[in-house]
């Protein structure tokens, strides 16, 4: 639909896309106390349960998924309050600037500046310092991941309680690993569409798709340099059941990696931070999807985490899809798994 009105130039795919998101205004919330503010001028929707609370209570700062393209404070409206009523805690969720207007860092450097903000900032909402969790689904678990390595050695601000990353998009390096051949085809999210999104962040456009899809795009040295982190190896068998065919790889094209080059930036790509940083980590929460083409990105953070001692509490929906949290009550109808992996992040928050 979007590519139809794109050719006769009604419309860009993107703006079309984005209409078609747009979350419906939803009335009072009997339970919350909801308020729009700005943090150093990043557009921000505070949650703040109306009940009282024994403490200080948790607070958790939320950034939305859609390939840093697509979503707004209202597309997440219902998993915010979802997230808030359930685990007792202040949600604030993030209206970072959106690619292909605003590319990369500016995404991450909106999450970032409103994360350290809130943290300087936690009594103002009756919240305990030492109780902030950065959660994000898709785009947003790629931006809360990056945040948390960036705060992971701070010294001037309390350390990060925990980190909830749900099918996060962790490395645009290998668009060739089994879950990308295994759900190449299904929705929400398409293998084309998650180099598409990748290349709309860094650069804008999406030009070399075809090349990156087929790992033309990295340097054979630095392949091998990652291959430890980034590499079916690291996948449990269990995964590669499904049809996987390994890939011939194709010739490197200089060219292409000099307009790509920064995919190798650990805040773009997290999956790629030292050792030193990651050891430094939250505990963590991975939600994964059977049916994602990011499947395998989880994957490989969990055991990256767990390798270097970090604490991880992963949540596998066999039967979910890509997207699936964000379709939670979403116009009158929902997948119980959705419901599933929504409760899931929940429990882990009121074990924390």
């Amino acid at each position: 639909q979007g590519r139809i009105l794109e050719k006769t130039g009604l419309c860009s795919q993107i703006t079309f896309g984005r209409y078609v998101r747009q979350g419906r205004k939803l009335g009072v919330d009997p339970k919350l106390f909801i308020q729009d503010l700005q943090f150093n001028k990043v557009p921000v929707r505070v949650y703040k349960p109306k009940g009282t609370s024994d403490g200080r209570r948790r607070g958790i700062i939320f950034f939305h998924g859609g390939g840093w393209v697509f979503g707004s404070l209202d597309t997440y409206e219902k998993v915010c309050r979802y997230l808030s009523r359930e685990s007792d805690s202040v949600v604030v969720s993030v209206q970072y600037r959106l690619a292909p207007e605003h590319k990369y860092p500016a995404a991450y450097e909106d999450c970032l500046d409103v994360t350290v903000n809130f943290m300087k900032n936690t009594e103002d909402y009756g919240v305990d310092p030492a109780s902030v969790i950065v959660c994000g689904d898709s785009a947003g678990g790629n931006l809360a991941a990056a945040v948390s390595q960036t705060l992971a050695g701070r010294p001037n601000l309390p350390r990060l309680r925990a980190q909830i990353l749900i099918y996060p998009g962790l490395q645009a390096l290998d668009f060739n690993l089994p879950s990308y051949h295994q759900n190449r085809g299904v929705p929400l999210l398409f293998r084309e569409r998650a180099a598409f999104f990748a290349l709309q962040y860094l650069n804008g456009h999406a030009l070399h798709m075809q090349e990156v899809l087929e790992g033309s795009h990295i340097p054979p040295d630095m392949r091998l340099k990652y291959r430890k982190w980034v590499s079916p190896d690291n996948i449990p068998e269990k995964f590669k059941v499904r049809g996987v065919k390994p890939l011939r790889p194709t010739d490197f094209i200089a060219e292409v990696y000099e307009t790509v080059k920064r995919f190798c930036e650990p805040n773009l790509c997290p999956l790629l931070a030292e050792d030193a940083v990651v050891l430094q980590l939250p505990e963590t929460f991975i939600l994964t999807c059977e049916y994602d083409v990011l499947r395998d990105d989880g994957l490989l953070y969990k055991k990256r985490l767990e390798d270097n001692g970090v604490q991880v509490t992963w949540y596998h929906l066999e039967d979910g899809f890509h997207g699936i949290i964000s379709l939670y009550d979403y116009c009158g109808f929902s997948f119980p798994s959705g419901k599933r992996g929504l409760d899931s992040v929940v429990s882990f928050l009121k074990s924390l």
